[in-house]
Parts: structure tokens; C-alpha cells; sequence
């Protein structure tokens, strides 16, 4: 059964039972109001309001207020107020309204209490015990709605940084990969290049040997045979390039580079931290290390923030002057990053930094929060 119609299923039940009870309460009512097809009515409404609870929260609980508020209006039978209102208030406060929930809840029992006292019930039975039942009830409704909006909350951000953090090990991977792509071009132009310029040459020096009058065979023999030494070990420098490379592209996107900066940035403001960037580099604005490294300290730094923080928001700042990229990160968090100094997240920043000549601190800041400041030279890859 899929979600969605299980979700269906349990709102009809939870729809049938409000009702039940509701209309329960309505037959067995011994004040003698009469008008109990408009009570069984009211009934109805109330169980059928369970079936939009999930997409209306605030208005079934808005709904569900003025009908039990109507009730009292109308003088119908009394139908109590926990169960009619808690699943309402549960929906509200499920839905992230716990605040509305508790203030319908607040305003309803006021209500309801001077209501029924202006009917002349017993002072004694409804606020002595009636009220505690009641007010217990409907306390309980918005706390365990809060909590399931806490959980399914925590279970959201837990999956975005995991999300991050998969994106870090991938873009970490693509990296490494990249500087291993790097050598082995660099290999192939001392190595390769070399065993070919040696081909080249003894090659020259066999045909001119064989070319002399008489032709010096012994000297072209040996010529030829540094040839077929140097044509062997460039072929095993190929060999061991051909494995290298072998399944070894990850294509342009999956490099890490300040031209995805935008979807970083994106996936944390999902995560609930309202990021401000400022300065970003253009593509191909820097050094390709230089720009794979600065976005490595922006993904890390803001995955700190997500993971320890606990920040409302942060800043991304980039600044060029005299050949030096700086790079900002900073959080208005109460605390700094509980270990963060000590982290392997922060070690590995402060060896991409080196990779590349700069320098790079981070710590808890004078005002609050936490921070990361880096400076990368824009010639530290070259």
C-alpha cells in the first residue's frame, strides 16, 4: 500500500472515530436541548474535517474551533472539547503551527470553561477535574504533533548532510582524481616524450651511419639497438598510462569547481541556513586548483555550519588582490563547532590549502559564530 493512500486509510479511521465519539456524546446528552439532528450533523462535519487535515492543517484546525464554538453558540448538546478539537490541534502542530495549535487550544479552553459555567454546571466537577482531563488532552495533542514535526525535520536535515557529505567524498574522489590525471600528463611529457626525442635522435645518427660510404653497419646496429631500447621503455611508460587512465573519466561536472558554488549553496538554504555569497570568482576566472580548492573549504566550512552550528545564516565571501584569493565563511552560530579544530574536515582544508601555497584559519569569532578565512595564491597550481 502506498503512502499516500495508507496516509488516506488512517485519516478515514481517525475521520470515523472523531465522529463516533462526538456523536456519542450528542445522543447521551441529559441537559434536554434537543436539536439532535444538528448536533449529529455537527458530528459529521467534525469526523469529515479528519480527511484535509493533512493538506489544511491550520484551517481544519480553524474549522474545528468555530464549530465547537458554534456548538456553545447554538446551545446544541455538549460534546465535550479534548477529542472533537486534539486531532485538529495534533494536525496543527505536526504541520510546524505548535504555536497556533496552543493558542486555539488556550483561546477554546477559556471559552468552552466560561460557557458551561454560564450554564450553571458544577463549579467543582469542571474546573477540578474536567478542566485538568481537558486541558491534558489537548496538551498532549500539540506536543506529540510538535515532536513528529521535530523528528521528520531531523530526519530531513540528517539526509542533507548525508547528501553533502556524499557530495564532499565525491567531489574529494573527482579531486584526487584530477591531480592524478595531472601527473600522469606530466609523466607522459618527461617520460614518453623523452623515450621519443631518444628514437628520434638515434634514429637520425643510424641513417646517416648507413648512409656513409661504405656504410658503417656496426655503428648503425648499435644506434638501432639504443632505438629499440628506448621504443621499449617508452611503451611500458604508455602501458602503465593506458591503466592509469583506463576508466578514469569522471567527466567535467563531477570536478570540483566554484562553477557549482550555486548548487552548494542551494542544497544548505534547503537545509534551512540562509546563505549570502559575494565575489564568486567567474569560471575559469582562477586557476583550475586554486578554484577546486576554494570550493572544497566553502563545502566543508558550510557543511560545519549544518552539522554543529546550529546557525540561522551564513556568509561566503570572495576578494582578489595582488595575485592572492581570499576566501570567507562564516556563521552567526551560538557556539563554535564542538571539536571542529581537531576534525579531519578541518585538517584536510588546511593540506588543500598547502597543495596550493596558501594558508588558512579557522575558529570561533570575537562577535559569535564560527569562521574560516583562506588565503590562496593564484599561482599556487602552476
Amino acid at each position: 500500500m502506498s503512502s499516500d493512500r495508507q496516509g488516506l486509510v488512517v485519516d478515514a479511521l481517525l475521520g470515523f472515530a472523531v465522529f463516533a465519539v462526538v456523536a456519542i456524546a450528542v445522543g447521551s446528552d441529559v441537559s434536554d436541548r434537543g436539536n439532535l439532528p444538528l448536533g449529529y450533523a455537527m458530528a459529521a462535519v467534525l469526523g469529515a474535517l479528519m480527511l484535509v487535515r493533512r493538506h489544511r492543517p491550520v484551517a481544519v484546525l480553524a474549522a474545528t474551533s468555530v464549530l465547537v464554538i458554534a456548538n456553545y453558540v447554538l446551545d446544541l448538546p455538549t460534546i465535550g472539547l479534548a477529542v472533537p478539537v486534539a486531532a485538529a490541534l495534533y494536525s496543527a502542530a505536526e504541520a510546524g503551527r505548535a504555536s497556533w495549535a496552543a493558542s486555539a487550544a488556550a483561546a477554546l479552553v477559556g471559552i468552552s470553561t466560561a460557557a458551561r459555567l454560564g450554564e450553571g454546571q458544577d463549579p467543582a466537577y469542571l474546573l477540578g477535574y474536567e478542566l485538568a482531563s481537558t486541558v491534558a488532552v489537548m496538551g498532549a495533542a500539540v506536543a506529540l504533533g510538535h515532536v513528529q514535526w521535530q523528528r521528520r525535520r531531523s530526519d530531513l536535515q540528517r539526509a542533507r548532510i548525508t547528501a553533502l557529505d556524499r557530495q564532499a567524498r565525491e567531489s574529494e574522489s573527482a579531486e584526487r582524481l584530477a591531480l592524478e590525471r595531472t601527473r600522469i600528463a606530466r609523466d607522459l611529457h618527461d617520460a614518453v616524450g623523452h623515450h621519443l626525442s631518444v628514437v628520434s635522435l638515434h634514429t637520425a645518427v643510424a641513417a646517416e651511419a648507413l648512409g656513409d660510404d661504405p656504410a658503417d653497419v656496426p655503428g648503425a646496429r648499435s644506434e638501432l639497438e639504443h632505438v629499440a631500447q628506448a621504443a621499449r621503455a617508452g611503451l611500458r611508460e604508455l602501458r602503465a598510462t593506458v591503466r592509469a587512465l583506463r576508466d578514469a573519466d569522471p567527466g567535467e561536472d563531477r570536478v570540483s569547481s566554484l562553477a557549482h558554488l550555486g548548487e552548494l549553496v542551494e542544497t544548505v538554504r534547503a537545509a534551512g541556513v540562509d546563505v549570502a555569497v559575494s565575489g564568486a570568482p567567474e569560471p575559469g576566472e582562477v586557476p583550475g586548483m586554486v578554484d577546486a580548492t576554494a570550493y572544497r573549504i566553502v563545502q566543508e566550512a558550510l557543511t560545519n555550519t549544518l552539522r554543529h552550528a546550529r546557525a540561522r545564516r551564513a556568509r561566503v565571501g570572495f576578494t582578489r588582490e595582488d595575485g592572492v584569493l581570499d576566501v570567507t565563511v562564516t556563521d552567526d552560530g551560538p557556539a563554535a563547532p564542538a571539536g571542529s579544530p581537531a576534525g579531519s574536515g578541518l585538517a584536510g582544508m588546511r593540506e588543500r590549502v598547502r597543495l596550493v601555497g596558501g594558508s588558512v584559519e579557522a575558529g570561533p569569532r570575537p562577535g559569535g559564530g564560527f569562521g574560516v578565512h583562506a588565503r590562496l595564491p593564484l599561482g599556487g597550481d602552476r
